[in-house]
């Protein structure tokens, strides 16, 4: 036998060895911890939807679950840390996934593909943005708020630059005319914190993690991105009814996992987080502060990414927004 079929051979022997370690893995799987990466800081959207549905997950797969926080350039960090991690379902990645499909189109040096490093295992929920201010600017709805911009500085805090809030900020700008400021910070909760303080003065994040600070007084709400009203703030308008067609955005909150790991590894994780995600208590609580329990199939929700992904690329382009 030549060297070069020897080494063929071997090859082809490897190749099988390490499909039958997949299956074997894949059938016994989970047999440890399993680790919830958050690319955000504790307190946003994914971090509360992470916590919440992580003892659930546990009980049903019988197996800790915990929850890692890896913040860092607009949650790619993180997404980075499971993009490159073992294949094997014990990494999972909770976010944005639509914040995660802006990326590529922000970013010139992304350390990874979303697209081909990374594969969709089911969405959670769907949380719309809400379009807030400090109570001293002295508006009431999204026509005075832009009357008011053109004649006044307005800082607009966003939790990154080429966040989803951002971009959605963004396209709001530009379609209504207003004029503002953008501030970058490094998660949602600091931007929260900073409009509570008057620090900035206009935010669009999440409504899970916005909503809190509505209800006590320290934000005034003036539109939700959503194509119809939220019963939790049935009063206040859609953005879209204010002016501005066919407007929405919102914070999609979905698992990932490495691009390699089995398919049968992904269809018990798709089945375990769709129960966890719609038990009547987390349900319940979701609902309470804003958020709708939406789930998909993996295939679903890449489809959704690669929609999101060409969608907001037209923004990022027109908006000539570009980060290293």
């Amino acid at each position: 036998m030549t060297i070069l079929r020897r080494s063929a051979v071997l090859a082809g022997f490897a190749l099988l060895a390490t499909a039958s370690a997949f299956a074997q893995n894949a059938a016994e799987w989970p047999s440890k911890t399993v680790r919830i990466i958050v690319p955000y800081p504790p307190g946003g959207s994914s971090d509360i939807i992470a916590r919440s549905i992580s003892q659930v997950l546990s009980e049903s797969l019988k197996q800790s679950v915990i929850v890692e926080n890896k913040a860092g350039a607009n949650g790619n960090l993180g997404a980075d840390l499971v993009a490159k991690a073992e294949p094997d379902g014990y990494t999972l990645l909770l976010c944005d996934v639509g914040a995660l499909a802006i990326s590529p189109s922000v970013y010139t040096k992304l350390s990874f593909d979303p697209s081909k490093d990374l594969r969709g295992v089911t969405m959670l929920a769907y949380s719309p943005h809400l379009l807030v201010v400090h109570p001293s600017v002295p508006v009431n709805n999204l026509k005075e708020l832009v009357a008011y911009s053109k004649k006044n500085d307005l800082n607009f805090a966003v939790t990154a630059t080429g966040s989803a809030p951002h971009l959605a900020g963004v396209a709001l700008e530009r379609a209504s005319g207003a004029r503002w400021q953008y501030i970058p910070y490094k998660g949602g909760v600091t931007a929260i914190q900073d409009t509570v303080a008057g620090q900035t003065q206009v935010l669009m994040n999440g409504m899970l993690a916005t909503l809190p600070q509505v209800q006590n007084g320290k934000l005034k709400v003036l539109g939700v991105s959503k194509s119809t009203r939220m019963p939790l703030i049935g009063d206040v308008p859609t953005i879209a009814e204010q002016g501005i067609a066919g407007y929405e955005s919102g914070t999609w909150q979905g698992v990932l996992v490495p691009r390699g790991t089995p398919e049968a590894v992904v269809q018990k994780l798709n089945k375990a987080l769709i129960t966890a995600i719609r038990a009547p208590e987390i349900r319940s609580r979701l609902a309470g502060q804003g958020a709708e329990v939406v789930t998909m199939t993996p295939a679903e929700q890449d489809q959704f990414f690669t929609k999101e992904r060409a969608r907001w690329a037209s923004v990022v382009t027109a908006a000539k927004i570009k980060l290293d």
